[in-house]
Order: structure tokens, then C-alpha cells, then sequence
């Protein structure tokens, strides 16, 4: 008798990764910052990549975004090897990332940082500022990003006075301005409130039906809401990756990250 793993199952749907990194290294002299590292993000999914501090996370996304280049191993977004390709080039293919810190324009009201980043993926030049502060053109796609995070009454709000978490949320309008097919979101519940946090989270399930996200976190409460899938960096290496209830199984995961004794 034929065993039933043996037969194809014609009707079954093969969903390509838009990300996908095949044995990615990464060498700073004898330190090996990323070893053989191959994970994927699938459409509409957030992937955690998650970690203790120096297990290679901030390396592993600088070579996403092509700010660093791996010493082996490729990169694969949106059907393309993007493994050679400059950071301009993967942003227009829909790569964008937020980070850690906030960089936005504290000196710019919460509208004109979003249209400024339209303004750029636009093709416009960065000279002419006060274009982009009073051009409907992107004054408009402006608007529109910012009802898409929740910050849509804070448009004329200057961003130094918006609180921790409204920053933010207007950190990721402005990775929107391009819309992307994947964001790389680094911390974004960094130095937030629990309420803020929930606040994130929130946002974050609503922004999933529209958005794949790598997302990179120290929060687990948030990494375990959130996050279909789960990936844990160790020293550079990938030591696990499936759902949360798998990670949370894992006795090897439970013990070099997650604190837990392992009977």
C-alpha cells in the first residue's frame, strides 16, 4: 500500500516567502556576527526575530536592508536576489525599515514629517523643504498615512511635543510614505508604557492585514501577541523558528533565552 505522505496533493497552495535569506555570515575579524542564517517572511504574516543582546539581530537586518553586505550566504526579496543590490534599490522594490530610536524631525509638525517622506520616495529633491511643507501633492498622501496609524488629529501637532509612542507610530507613517511590502520594524515597543505598549500592539494586528513584517523585539508580551511566527538568534545562530507555542516548547530556546529551567 502506498503511504499517504507519498501522494501529492494536487490542490494545495505553495505560498513563496517575500523574504527569504539563505546561510547568511557575517565576520567582524574572529567574531562571527551571523552563522549560516536562513529564515523567511511570509505575505501578511509578522515574523519576531527575537534574541538576547548580541545575538546578531541589528546585523542580520543592516544586511536585509543592504547597509551591510554578507560575507556568504543570499538574500531573496520579492522574487529578486537583492543580495548585491544598494539599500535605494531594495527600498524601491518595498523594502522599508523603522528604528530603534526614533528619527523623526522633531522640529516639523507630525504632517510634514509624513509628507517629507513622501516627498522622497517621490523622486523629489530634499532642497526644496518648503515644498513639501505646503505641496498638497504630498501634503494629502501626507494626511492619509497618518489616519493610517491613529494620527490623524495630530496631524499639525509638532512631533517634539507627540508622546513616546505617537513618535513612534509617526516613525512608521513615514516608512509607509513608500508603501511597502515588508517592514523591518526594529523595537518599536522600546522605552513605551504598558499602555503605549498595548496601544502598539493594537496598531501593529490592524497594520498586518496590509503589511508583512519582520518584526525585532525585546518585548515578549508583545513578540507572543503578536507574532505568527517566531525565529531565535543565539550567538549569531539560528536555534530555533516555528509558531509561538513551538518556541514557547522549545528546551533549548527556554534556556538560553527565555530564562526557564528545563527539568
Amino acid at each position: 500500500m502506498r503511504e499517504a505522505a507519498s501522494i501529492p496533493c494536487w490542490g494545495a497552495a505553495v505560498v513563496e516567502p517575500l523574504l527569504r535569506t539563505d546561510g547568511l555570515i557575517k565576520r567582524f575579524g574572529g567574531l562571527v556576527a551571523t552563522d549560516t542564517v536562513s529564515i523567511d517572511v511570509r505575505p501578511g504574516e509578522i515574523h519576531a526575530l527575537i534574541g538576547p543582546n548580541g545575538a546578531g539581530k541589528t546585523t542580520l537586518v543592516s544586511q536585509l536592508t543592504g547597509s551591510l553586505a554578507p560575507d556568504a550566504g543570499t538574500i531573496h526579496f520579492a522574487g529578486r536576489d537583492v543580495t548585491r543590490l544598494p539599500t535605494h534599490a531594495r527600498v524601491r522594490l518595498g523594502l522599508a525599515r523603522s528604528f530603534q530610536i526614533t528619527s523623526v524631525l522633531r522640529e516639523f509638525t507630525a504632517l510634514e514629517n509624513v509628507a517629507l517622506a513622501v516627498q522622497a520616495h517621490a523622486g523629489h529633491s530634499f532642497r526644496f523643504l518648503a515644498d513639501a511643507r505646503r505641496d498638497e501633492r504630498l501634503r494629502g498622501p501626507a494626511r492619509l498615512g497618518l489616519e493610517a496609524v491613529g494620527l490623524g488629529a495630530r496631524a499639525e501637532t509638532l512631533a517634539a511635543t507627540l508622546s513616546h509612542g505617537e513618535q513612534r507610530q509617526l516613525e512608521i507613517a513615514m516608512a509607509l510614505a513608500g508603501d511597502p511590502k515588508l517592514l523591518l520594524l526594529d523595537e518599536p515597543m522600546a522605552g513605551m508604557g504598558g499602555e503605549e505598549s498595548q496601544r502598539m500592539i493594537g496598531f501593529l494586528r490592524v497594520l498586518k492585514s496590509k503589511r508583512a513584517m519582520l518584526l525585532i523585539e525585546h518585548d515578549m508580551d508583545a513578540v507572543f501577541q503578536l507574532a505568527d511566527r517566531i525565529t531565535v538568534l543565539v550567538y549569531g545562530r539560528a536555534i530555533a523558528s516555528g509558531t509561538p507555542g513551538e518556541i514557547r516548547a522549545n528546551a533549548e530556546v527556554r534556556q538560553a533565552y527565555l530564562g526557564e529551567e528545563v527539568a
